[in-house]
């Protein structure tokens, strides 16, 4: 249990640290994919 507790602390703290890493490209690609499927219609 404190082998879980303290990989889950490990992890939330990765993205703590780096959330906005994650976020913008993952924004990117939302707006990629939007993009295309409005051009599509």
């Amino acid at each position: 249990m404190q082998t879980l507790e303290s990989g889950y602390r490990g992890v939330s703290l990765l993205l703590d640290l780096n959330w906005d890493r994650i976020l913008y490209p993952a924004a990117i690609l939302l707006a990629l994919m939007l993009g295309a499927f409005l051009g599509s219609l």
